[in-house]
Parts: C-alpha cells; sequence; structure tokens
C-alpha cells in the first residue's frame, strides 16, 4: 500500500530556489482505478487522526488514515460512474462528493456511517470539478456546471438556494468549462505547459500548487506567482492536489492524485 520511488523520481528545480524539491514522504496504493481528487481534513478537535479523502473513476471513495498511511473505509453512493470531487462540508463526518451520475450527494459520516443523506442533480454529465468557498459561519457557495453547455450555476448551501447563474454572451463561444474555481483574490499566473487540471492555495497562502496534465506537479510562490519548483513523480496526468489543514506544521502535508492510480504525499512546508 506504500512505498517509496525515489529510485528514478526527477525532479526539475528553478535556479534560484534555495533547496531542491523533495521526495515524496509515501505513497498510497489501494484505488483500484484513477484517482480524481482529494481532500484532507485533519482540523477537527482530535488532530491525532488526520484524513484524506479520495474519489476515483471506478465510482469509489476512499478514505485514508494519513497516520497509519492505510485505508479507513470506502463508500459507494455514485452507481460506479467517476467521482469527480470530494469535498468535507465544516466537519470530517459531512463530506460533499460530485460524480459522473450528475449528481453531488452530501454524507453522513458520523460513527462509521456510510449514508447520502442528500443530492443535487446537476444537469450535466461532463468532467468539471464543482467548487466551494466559505462565506460565513455554516454558509458555502457551490459554484457547478450549469444546464446550458456553457453555464455555470452558483448555489448557496446547506439551503441549496439558487444565487446566481453565469452564462456566457449570446455571441461568446466559450465551449464547456471543465475547470471551475470560486476564489475571493484575483491573481495571474502565465503558465508555459498547457493542461491544468486543479488549482490550490496552501492554507498559509504562501504557495499555489498546480495539477498537470504533463504528470507534473508545479509549485508557485503566492505573492508574486514565482515559480518555484515542478515535482516530478507520476507516470500519467495528475489530476488533483490538496494541502493538509494539520495544526501540527510536522504533519502538513501535499498530496497529489493521478490517472495512475497512485497518491504521492510530499511533506514541502519546511522547503518552500
Amino acid at each position: 500500500m506504500m512505498g517509496r520511488r525515489s529510485d528514478w523520481c526527477c525532479f526539475y528545480i528553478f535556479p534560484d530556489m534555495a533547496l531542491p524539491p523533495p521526495d515524496p514522504q509515501y505513497v498510497l496504493r489501494g484505488a483500484n482505478d484513477a484517482v480524481n481528487t482529494l481532500c484532507f481534513h485533519c482540523a477537527d478537535p482530535n488532530p491525532e487522526l488526520p484524513l484524506l479523502f479520495s474519489g476515483s473513476s471506478d465510482g469509489l471513495i476512499h478514505i485514508w488514515n494519513i497516520k497509519t498511511h492505510r485505508m479507513d473505509r470506502i463508500l459507494n453512493g455514485h452507481d460506479g460512474k467517476s467521482v469527480l470531487w470530494v469535498k468535507t462540508l465544516g466537519n470530517r463526518n459531512t463530506l460533499l462528493s460530485q460524480g459522473r451520475d450528475q449528481n453531488v450527494c452530501l454524507w453522513d459520516l458520523t460513527e462509521g456511517r456510510k449514508d447520502v443523506t442528500d443530492a443535487v442533480f446537476t444537469d450535466h454529465v461532463g468532467f468539471c470539478k464543482c467548487s466551494l468557498l466559505k462565506v460565513a459561519e455554516r454558509r458555502w457557495l457551490m459554484a457547478m456546471p450549469g444546464t446550458g453547455i456553457e453555464e455555470v450555476r452558483v448555489l448557496e448551501l446547506p439551503s441549496k438556494t439558487s444565487v446566481c447563474t453565469l452564462k456566457p454572451e449570446a455571441d461568446a463561444k466559450l465551449g464547456v468549462p471543465l475547470c471551475l474555481k470560486l476564489w475571493q483574490i484575483q491573481q495571474t499566473c502565465q503558465l508555459t505547459n498547457p493542461g491544468i487540471a486543479d488549482v490550490t492555495l496552501r492554507p498559509d497562502k504562501k504557495i499555489l500548487a498546480t495539477a498537470g496534465w504533463d504528470h507534473r506537479i508545479r509549485i508557485f510562490g503566492w505573492k508574486k506567482l514565482k515559480p518555484l519548483a515542478v515535482l516530478d513523480y507520476h507516470t500519467a496526468a495528475v489530476h488533483c492536489v490538496a494541502f493538509s489543514d494539520h495544526s501540527q506544521p510536522s504533519q502538513r502535508l501535499m498530496a497529489a492524485a493521478s490517472k495512475d492510480h497512485r497518491i504521492s504525499v510530499w511533506a514541502i512546508y519546511n522547503q518552500t
């Protein structure tokens, strides 16, 4: 289930970076299909049980115990259709998951449960992931593909109230949305390698990570979006990156998941 691949890992480093990029701390194995999405949850009162949620193309959601590096539970609620996105909603026992069955499911995981308690139908069967933004205590906004081929819907949670629908101008030809991100800060980054599946800002707002179709994870400084490093471990497209929110700095990690069925876990807080 776990192992190191440092015998063949390659790293591309920018000349002005003080330290070389690290190897993965460990690799989680056990997902039997491409891993599309990741979500850490470490901020509960008991920080000794940090969790990592992952969603795969076989429709399964895996819950990993980061302390033991082992799988804790498997959730199955999308009828075998690919899971595109997972996100905790306030605490580790409330989970959102989006699947290609066109549903965003709300899970109750309290005391080992595996119950889907509510769902939102997305009217969209593509590969675009939802995006969640906390705007107040127990109140979130969720962006999702809309009914029209070029539309984006924004809902308020947990009420599921429609906030707005974003539509392009009548003469615009934008195509199908492939990636959404609700963001409160506007920045711009020029990337020379096309094909970015995910963009994630570390909780301390110091670095930004991207998941690339070219198999690589790129790290940028947030303030000036300065390139810091390229991490090259995976053998297929990287689908997502996630940062942990653990209260102890030594336990803060970054994870990346790929079409190659592997999840690489990195300790980069002290190096960047």
